[in-house]
């Protein structure tokens, strides 16, 4: 009998994050609050959004705002690295980074954790920027998906390609 296996993904809609974008723009080019404050948020080429304003808690509100959006959308707000409104002239600037990927150092956590605290017979490979699980129960890998659900990790997860 094979293994039964998944893959443990921490991918990010672009789509959906996109959309999310689109709404903020809308709702901050019509609401009151925002009028006359200069605030703006655009993409920063792929991987980085940018949110510009003329204080500093009117471009923190903007983030706040595409945050709801973002959840909205169904993501998850682990996906966003929000950085601190800087001074750029008469400005604030605020980048907010997409984390993608699972990095060696969370693979590895992830991986000891399964290891740890998984049932017996559980064997997870770290490939690139994901985890294979393999078990040779079904029910091994169902209470591995629940376990990691439960941790609270700083990255977002995906569980994908269930066999």
């Amino acid at each position: 009998m094979a293994d039964s296996s998944f893959d443990i993904v921490s991918k990010i809609d672009r789509q959906e994050v996109d959309n999310a974008l689109n709404q903020t723009v809308k709702e901050i080019g019509h609401r009151f609050d925002f009028k006359g404050t200069g605030a703006s948020i655009s993409w920063s080429g792929q991987e980085h959004i940018e949110i510009k304003a003329n204080s500093e808690e009117r471009a923190s509100a903007a983030l706040d705002v595409f945050k709801e959006k973002v959840i909205k959308r169904g993501l998850s707000l682990k996906i966003l690295d929000a950085g601190e409104p800087k001074l750029s002239g008469k400005e604030y600037k605020m980048l907010v980074a997409l984390k993608e990927g699972i990095d060696q150092e969370n693979a590895k956590k992830i991986s000891k954790m399964i290891r740890d605290e998984g049932p017996k017979g559980v064997k997870a490979q770290i490939q690139g920027e994901e985890l294979r699980v393999s078990s040779k129960k079904k029910d091994d890998l169902q209470e591995i998906i629940s376990l990691l659900k439960g941790k609270d990790l700083d990255i977002a997860l995906q569980f994908t390609n269930y066999r």
